[in-house]
């Protein structure tokens, strides 16, 4: 591994142009030369194959909060409504619990949720035989553009894997493709996903940890400097500078070596650096990071063992704030766009509900309705039947 300083002198055939505006600054005492120049910070693209490759499998926080959401939300089953009427052998039903031949409900509902949390848009395609809806496939957000019309709208949905290419038409006959998307302010027609609100945040939590992995692995320190100081002045050739710099990369950096005495010759002495506890303390800064990339989810902090945020009283509440604020929008939204697709689909008047009563985080709520309205004594069996969902 690299050394995590640069050696203060360059050889005349190293020196490379710099640009006008970012020249370092120099300073010089007695044959040291140092240089510092501010350099330029690289943020992760928006797209939702970075956004997924940075924020969901390389960030623990993201990666947990995308599976949080994503899992309690899959987690609660649908109830088939015609008008006040729930039908528990209507077909809708079991496709809902098998939505195709390689995925369970849980499953297709995970993932749909988790396309809407990295990309902000989610795409179901049906499957449709003699007439008959068969089941429902999941397309990858980051395969299918949006084709706008002469008016702006949207008119084709295009679906490209490797060199196949497939059109779903806005208005056709049937049921075409179904486009889920969140709130975007500046975009018609896709939605703006809630981890590149906390890009910023994202970034800087990645980029702690991996300055700490090189803190580790060159003795949680930088090492020091060498210092040349001729007698009879002049620099190193560029021959010598890089056979030095040679010999620092292979024989003294890593955790293998750390602690290997340094043979110098003559004209060179060594300085040690080292960092204040303040400035290797970035465990503040990532757990500060954490919290940013939590409230982008909608996950209280506290679910996810960070510390310095515990405004709930207990985790009880933490969970059932998690399951009122983020998990019930998140059904609603699903539920909606799902009941006036099928609908409109099907040519029936169908409504399709998340069964709360089989939502684990919100227990504790069913259980205090259940008991309101059972000690309601001016409603009527069918009255109390009505107001718990039934």
């Amino acid at each position: 591994m690299k050394i995590p300083f640069r050696l203060p002198w360059r050889g005349p055939a190293e020196r490379r142009p710099v640009p006008e505006g970012n020249m370092p600054e120099r300073k010089a005492a007695g044959g040291f030369v140092s240089l510092t120049a501010d350099g330029q910070a690289r943020w992760t693209g928006r797209s939702y194959a970075a956004l997924a490759r940075e924020g969901f499998m390389r960030n623990p926080v993201g990666h947990r909060c995308v599976r949080l959401v994503a899992e309690a939300a899959a987690c609660v089953p649908w109830l088939i409504y015609e008008g006040d009427r729930e039908l528990a052998g209507h077909p809708l039903a079991g496709l809902m619990r098998q939505p195709n031949g390689r995925m369970g409900g849980p499953d297709f509902f995970e993932a749909l949720y988790g396309h809407l949390l990295l990309s902000g848009n989610a795409y179901v395609e049906p499957l449709a035989i003699g007439g008959e809806l068969r089941e429902l496939h999941l397309l990858r957000p980051d395969r299918v553009s949006v084709i706008e019309g002469r008016d702006g709208w949207p008119e084709a949905y295009e679906y490209r894997v490797g060199g196949m290419v497939r059109r779903f038409a806005v208005e056709a006959e049937g049921m075409t493709l179904l486009h889920l998307k969140l709130f975007h302010p500046l975009d018609d027609h896709l939605g703006f996903p809630p981890l590149a609100a906390a890009q910023v945040a994202l970034d800087l939590h990645n980029a702690a940890a991996t300055w700490n992995k090189a803190l580790l692995d060159n003795s949680a320190r930088p090492s020091g400097a060498l210092v040349y100081q001729p007698k009879e002045g002049g620099n190193l050739s560029a021959d010598q500078y890089e056979r030095l710099k040679h010999e620092l990369d292979e024989g003294y950096s890593g955790p293998m070596r750390a602690g290997r005495p340094l043979l110098l010759e003559g004209g060179l002495d060594w300085k040690s650096m080292g960092l204040s506890p303040k400035d290797m303390d970035f465990v503040e800064a990532r757990n500060g990071a954490a919290r940013d990339i939590a409230l982008a989810f909608g996950v209280p902090p506290m679910l996810l063992g960070i510390p310095g945020d515990n405004t709930y009283a207990n985790y009880l509440e933490a969970n059932r704030a998690f399951y009122r604020l983020t998990v019930l929008p998140l059904l609603s939204r699903t539920a909606a766009a799902l009941t006036g697709w099928l609908s409109a689909g099907l040519g029936e008047g169908l409504r399709l509900e998340p069964d709360l009563d089989k939502a684990a985080g919100l227990a504790a709520e069913r259980s205090e309705l259940w008991t309101r309205v059972g000690n309601a004594d001016f409603l009527t069996d069918e009255e109390k039947r009505q107001a718990v969902g039934y």
